[in-house]
């Protein structure tokens, strides 16, 4: 025992040991015997002052005679320096003597989180600031969808073992003492189905694919193929003087396939079968402008609203004006909207009147206050005539009123999103009624409407510049269905005739993309495709009577013809059905 204690190892044994005893009690017996001061090499300043006080936190640090940064003078101080750390505070020997050391191996946490979480792809773009991380819509999303969700079934598919398929009977209880039986494997053939597995050259042992079976079918399945639309427009004509003024509407496209503009004080008519373009009339004359223009519904008449408040008629198959409304409102009139013979203005000053063009009475039937604000948005609903329609209202209130000329009440079971009161000025028969409905939820102007000819009872309404939503709404029961955060001013909607989409144009954007014209899939809210050639707001929007085609203009003077929708489907069967006599007559 005493050659192990006077052996080399126990000597460097007990050498190492007072070396650290050394190490951890020679700067207190240096501060007091005044001895060799050791220096910490781990921040490479002094020892602590003899009092051994630990500096308050709140110290100035302009009394310490070393900085706490200037390592080369600490190094160099004397008994009598002011040893602190770089953040501050002093540091003992024995406390860092139990500083411990964990190396540099680095072993990363995995949560244990479910197979689609933890094999989820990272997002492109990175993250977003709190005030910028709403959700766009953009063309791409419905391709990324698509491969997403294709790429989550094969990643399940992979990583997600089979179920095992048991053949034969149930498990049971055995019923033989004997529970475990050894076979040789010639008296054991392989099972029937094994077999059948071997002989099918088409069997995944055979398949050199790096995924299996199911997903294979997957990948080789058809997929639903995208609409493709035309990104570049088919026509572009000049439009000079074409008013870059939000609260107008000066475009409209008639059910005999002519479109008409107003360009400062003319209408000017341009017919798509050939080009061919007519002036209609010229308020320069007056000092008058154009405001709003409109097409009946089937016909060749169209309205004329101007800045003065005048509302004048024509004939665009003769070119003449057949009734004209010298006092209509006592503002400019920005909104006109056709029901078979009713005619419907919107003004600055707030009011809706009602007018039967076979009258040649200056005052109208019926008038409505609903806004506090200028109307700029009307449209009614169908054109089955004014017993069976309705009629939304915009204004730069922020507010939506949907209309009933029959002076229907609503539900009183049924509690709707805010409701209306109308404020009508002169006699009681000139004031209208309350509105049906009154919507609150826009944060701004409300210009673009537009009611869905494919499901009864649904209206679009967009927000401008503040709002930047498209909302969906039922005015059965009146209530919000949906909304679609845009990212910029909504200036126009319209619905296709032929699918079940919804374009709308845009101006002022919160986000890169700006004056773009939009088409979305309704109801999935997802977009199709986003056309962009416009160099201004795209503030008017109409639609070819086939459904097929759509005009856009913008303050840049310029109007756009695009090709957005297929053409419609006919029926081909009801063509050539068999109880058509009239083919078999020759």
């Amino acid at each position: 025992m005493s050659g192990m204690k006077n052996s080399p190892f126990a000597k460097r044994l007990r050498a190492s040991h007072r070396d650290e005893d050394d190490r951890l009690t020679s700067p207190r017996r240096g501060a007091t015997a005044g001895g060799h001061q050791r220096i910490n090499s781990l921040f490479g300043v002094g020892p602590a002052d003899p009092s051994n006080s630990t500096p308050a936190v709140d110290q100035d640090p302009s009394s310490s005679t070393s900085s706490a940064f200037d390592f080369s003078s600490s190094r160099t101080a004397g008994p009598s320096s002011d040893a602190t750390t770089p953040f501050g505070q002093n540091h003992s020997p024995v406390n860092l003597g139990r500083y411990r050391d964990y190396g540099d191996r680095f072993v990363p946490s995995r949560d244990s989180g479910d197979i689609r979480t933890s094999f989820h792809l990272l997002e492109e773009g990175g993250p977003s600031t709190p005030s910028k991380n709403r959700i766009i819509p953009s063309e791409s999303d419905a391709q990324k969808e698509q491969a997403n969700s294709m790429f989550n079934s094969i990643l399940q598919t992979e990583v997600t073992p089979p179920s095992p398929v048991r053949h034969g009977l149930l498990p049971s209880t055995p019923t033989r003492r004997r529970l475990f039986t050894y076979n040789s494997p010639n008296s054991n053939p392989a099972t029937p189905s094994r077999q059948r597995r071997l002989d099918d050259p088409i069997d995944e042992a055979y398949s050199m694919s790096p995924v299996r079976a199911e997903s294979r079918r997957l990948l080789e399945s058809p997929r639903r193929t995208l609409r493709s639309v035309c990104k570049t427009p088919y026509r572009v004509l000049d439009a000079p003087e074409l008013a870059d003024d939000f609260y107008l509407n000066l475009v409209d496209w008639s059910s005999t396939n002519v479109l008409g503009v107003g360009l400062g004080s003319c209408v000017y008519l341009w017919s798509a079968q050939n080009a061919h373009v007519n002036k209609l009339c010229d308020l320069t004359d007056s000092g008058d402008t154009i405001s709003s223009v409109s097409w009946v519904q089937k016909g060749t008449t169209l309205a004329i609203g101007t800045l003065s408040g005048q509302l004048q008629i024509y004939d665009a198959n003769t070119l003449t004006l057949t009734r004209t409304y010298q006092h209509a409102h006592s503002q400019r009139i920005g909104a006109l909207a056709w029901n078979s013979y009713i005619l419907s203005s919107g003004s600055r000053d707030r009011m809706v009147h009602h007018r039967d063009v076979r009258e040649a009475g200056e005052r109208p039937f019926k008038k409505c206050a609903g806004h506090r604000q200028e109307v700029c948005g009307l449209k009614w609903n169908g054109d089955g005539g004014a017993s069976n329609a309705t009629l939304a209202s915009g204004g730069n209130d922020n507010k939506v009123c949907i209309w009933d000329l029959r002076g229907s009440r609503r539900p009183s079971h049924v509690n709707g999103r805010g409701s209306g009161h109308s404020a009508g000025t002169g006699n009681s028969d000139e004031a209208g009624d309350a509105p049906l409905w009154k919507f609150h939820e826009h944060t701004a102007a409300v210009k673009a409407l537009a009611w869905d000819p494919h499901v009864t009872g649904v209206l679009a309404t967009g927000g401008g510049t503040q709002d930047k939503h498209i909302r969906f709404w039922n005015v059965v029961n009146g209530t919000m269905t949906a909304e679609l955060d845009t990212g910029s001013q909504v200036c126009n909607l319209i619905w296709s005739l032929n699918s079940h989409e919804l374009v709308s144009t845009h101006g002022f954007s919160s986000t890169t993309a700006q004056n773009q014209i939009c088409i979305w899939k309704y109801p999935q809210l997802s977009m199709v495709a986003s056309l962009t050639g416009h160099t201004n707001r795209v503030l008017y929007l109409a639609m070819s009577p086939d459904g097929e085609t759509i005009v856009t203009g913008a303050g840049d003077e310029t109007l756009r013809f695009w090709n957005a929708f297929p053409k419609q489907e006919k029926n081909v069967r009801g063509r050539d059905s068999q109880l058509d006599y009239a083919h078999r007559i020759r």
